[in-house]
């Protein structure tokens, strides 16, 4: 609810003259034209100069002894006739240790790992990813967020393994469609190295997390003959303005054509470096903003790199702009009917917002006494391949799975299956925590009402265990790990699994038809993808369903779950007495100064100037949703957003609909 008062904008105040300081440049390699080769292993065929690039970075595991026990380097270039990307990866270690069991995977024995993203497209696409060892393997691209990189196979690379003393030879050939001089395409490599005391791998690019997130490889520059490259630094300078962050990156993108760019890392003191081939570039923000405790962040400012000369980028200083301010003095759903005016006034607001802060899906729906008074859409559920959301496009709920489950848990309490007051290790110990005798005071209703003591996922030590942060039933510590445990035992005591208790207890009694808890194919068709910094994300679907988070529905089903509770419908009225019954006081800042928030079992429950409010909200990360109806009012409304920033208009959605502008608000 409450807002920042000032989004920041990064802008040019002067050209400074050259600054010497060690930066850390970004992972860039050119490669030139080279003669065609055979892959066989045998680099006597690599005939010319060939720059050596460091697979040194993120080092991890046992630390070498030494540059003889582990290290490796690469070395590209490109032929136009054969539409190829050469690499020869050259790692030196004592031992190259392979794995022919069945066993075998990538951690088993050496490995070269290959991440290749042949678009390169600044809109985030995808990436394959080679485990090239005894076995070589692909990683399983089914929900990645670009189609095109979902059919990828080893006719996509021809690659020879040898052996040449204490040195292992990766001689690769990457077939690239409509392959140019003017082309630049994303690679990352991380060399694994098994010996007895243990593995270490390396990479060339520093970040981690490369195939589940766009923006994380390095870049390979496919250069003219003899074409030269020069290098840009820069700082972005905080010092006019309290920050709590850098941004971690700044994009450096070619003015003539935008699909030269790089991502130059930012150290923590603003400065950024890369080369990059002779031109002129844009500096910008990586991810356009960035984002920390409401404060927003952008840049826009020109620079020319020279041919073979270090460029000192003009100095970035940030100073402070408003956004635009759309917050009514009173809620538009008060007092008056809702009608095509109030829903367009509505729809640029949620647009307004989906723009300003990168939003790119929305699904929406208002309610008013038993009826839905406005559903809509809006954008897209990927960011890359443009597709639209519609009303079939379901979304991930994540803690709004948490109500949906107590309901199913007070079905079975209504039909004597668990009781919500006796200890759940009577009917299934929990291994993790029988270290501590507290743990036996741990109830169904301690779970449902977030007082169990456990934290909100279990960090579990060397022994499988986690230590309890209160004694259960003392206080108040919200946590996913507790709906997690009471699932088991829903499920040890039924005898069924619990996608067939969702169906019996809540999907089919309250009409829950467009509303899935684990994968299946309909799901994966209509599925959207989450995104972080508006790029997207894998949509790695739930194997097994989730208490605390796996829900994926869209807001106008969800509306019926609303409508259940709202009208009292299918538990008995002393099993919702109890529900709405403030059992545990959470914190002040939970809730609008002047409100009080408790939890109910599994409701978040509130007391406001306008009555009683039961609500909960979602927050799996790249996914970001809210329902929450007043009763007094009989008013209400739920929201998904497929975005890390959606909580930028969750928050502000509530005033624009209901409270109208509160005190703190932007």
């Amino acid at each position: 609810m409450v807002f920042k008062k000032l989004l920041l904008l990064l802008v040019l105040i002067s050209f400074c003259p050259l600054v010497t300081y060690s930066q850390e440049l970004s992972p860039v390699a050119f490669a030139y034209p080279m003669d065609a080769i055979n892959i066989d292993g045998d680099l006597s065929d690599w005939t010319g100069e060939f720059r050596k690039y460091p697979i040194e970075a993120n080092p991890f595991g046992t630390s070498p002894q030494n540059e003889e026990d582990f290290k490796g380097y690469f070395q590209t270039g490109y032929n136009l006739e054969t539409g190829s990307l050469y690499f020869a990866v050259i790692v030196t270690d004592e031992e190259h240790v392979i794995d022919e069991s069945e066993s075998a995977n990538w951690l088993s024995q050496d490995t070269y790992v290959l991440y290749l993203d042949k678009t390169h497209s600044a809109r985030g696409s995808g990436m394959n990813t080679f485990f090239i060892n005894a076995q070589k393997e692909i990683y399983n691209t089914d929900y990645n967020w670009d189609e095109a990189i979902k059919s990828a196979s080893w006719d996509d690379l021809n690659i020879e393994i040898s052996r040449e003393g204490n040195q292992t030879i990766y001689e690769c050939q990457v077939y690239v469609d409509q392959l140019t001089d003017k082309k630049i395409i994303g690679i990352d490599h991380v060399v694994l190295d098994k010996d007895s005391e243990g593995f270490s791998f390396v990479s060339w690019g520093k970040e981690s997390g490369k195939s589940q997130v766009f923006g994380r490889l390095g870049q390979v520059f496919l250069m003219k003959e003899n074409e030269s490259y020069g290098i840009i630094k820069g700082q972005v300078d905080t010092s006019q303005v309290v920050m709590s962050i850098f941004p971690d990156k700044v994009r450096l993108t070619n003015v003539s054509d935008d699909a030269i760019w790089v991502d130059a890392p930012v150290d923590s003191l603003g400065f950024y470096g890369s080369e990059l081939p002779k031109g002129k570039y844009k500096v910008q923000n990586t991810w356009r903003f960035f984002r920390k405790d409401g404060e927003f962040t952008w840049l826009d400012v020109e620079v020319e790199v020279l041919s073979e000369t270090e460029i000192q980028a003009p100095t970035l200083q940030l100073s402070s702009l408003s956004y635009p301010d759309l917050l009514p003095e009173e809620g538009i759903l008060l007092n008056t009917d809702f009608d095509e005016e109030k829903a367009q006034q509505l729809d640029e607001f949620i647009e307004t917002y989906q723009k300003n802060f990168f939003i790119p899906g929305v699904s929406l729906a208002l309610v008013k006494g038993d009826e839905i008074i406005y559903h809509k859409v809006y954008g897209t559920k990927n960011t890359y391949s443009q597709a639209p959301v519609d009303e079939k496009t379901l979304f991930e709920a994540a803690s709004i799975t948490k109500p949906v489950f107590a309901f199913l848990v007070c079905r079975l309490a209504e039909q004597g299956i668990i009781d919500l007051e006796k200890p759940l290790y009577e009917y299934l110990p929990f291994d993790a925590i029988t270290h501590d005798e507290r743990s036996k005071l741990i109830t169904a209703r301690m779970v449902l009402t977030h007082r169990t003591g456990f934290p909100n996922w279990a960090n579990f030590d060397d022994n499988g265990q986690f230590e309890l942060l209160f004694t259960p039933g003392t206080d108040f510590g919200y946590s996913g790990e507790g709906f997690e445990y009471l699932k088991r035992v829903v499920v040890e005591i039924t005898g069924k699994d619990i996608l067939t208790l969702l169906e019996e207890e809540v999907l089919n009694p309250i009409g829950l038809e467009n509303t899935y808890f684990a994968a299946n194919d309909y799901l994966q068709e209509v599925v959207s993808h989450g995104h972080f910094d508006n790029y997207p994300r894998a949509a790695v679907l739930p194997e097994n369903a989730g208490m605390a988070y796996s829900m994926h529905t869209e807001a106008k089903d969800f509306t019926n779950f609303m409508f259940a509770v709202k009208n009292r419908q299918g538990l008995k009225p002393e099993t919702y007495e109890d529900m709405f019954t403030f059992h545990t006081k959470t914190p002040d800042d939970w809730s609008i100064e002047g409100w009080t928030g408790q939890f109910g079992l599994g409701l978040y429950l509130e007391e406001s100037p306008y009555g009683l409010v039961f609500s909960h909200s979602g927050n799996n990360g790249d996914f970001r949703c809210i329902f929450k109806m007043y009763e007094d009012l009989d008013v209400g409304f739920v929201i998904f957003t497929n975005s890390d920033t959606g909580d930028m208009l969750l928050n502000p959605l509530e005033e624009f609909l209901i409270t109208g502008k509160q005190e703190n608000s932007n």
